[in-house]
């Protein structure tokens, strides 16, 4: 006759934890957490640009800017090293002013519909 054999063990804290985080994934999300995660979405949009932008314009100018030293450093073309250096200084100079216009841009483009989020959201948890 053959006999059959059956053991369990519970999960540990920390497996039950992981166990958790999975599930919630998987489950449906509620109205107040889309809205939440929609608020966070739209911030993270207004200022992610604006740096993105500014950060671009800057690596840009460093680069020519760099490339203008070592063309005068390096090959001894000071002339065009030196016009290519100071033409890298001016994106260089740039990037913080444009950082700002973008985001101001943004704030101005986001503004109503995070405005409208988080006067929902507050009045949904008064």
């Amino acid at each position: 006759m053959s006999e059959f054999k059956y053991t369990y063990s519970a999960p540990t804290e920390e497996e039950r934890k992981h166990i958790e985080s999975i599930r919630k994934q998987y489950m449906p999300e509620e109205k107040s957490d889309d809205k939440l995660l929609k608020l966070k979405k739209l911030d993270n949009r207004v200022h992610n640009v604006a740096k993105i932008v500014a950060l671009s314009c800057g690596i840009v100018g460093t680069l020519i800017f760099g490339g203008g030293m070592a063309l005068a450093l390096e090959f001894q073309e000071f002339l065009f090293g030196i016009v290519l250096a100071l033409t890298g200084c001016v994106p260089l100079s740039l990037a913080y002013p444009i950082y700002k216009w973008v985001l101001k841009r943004n704030k101005k483009k986001y503004g109503g519909q995070i405005l409208q989020l988080t006067e929902e959201l507050l009045n949904e948890n008064a």
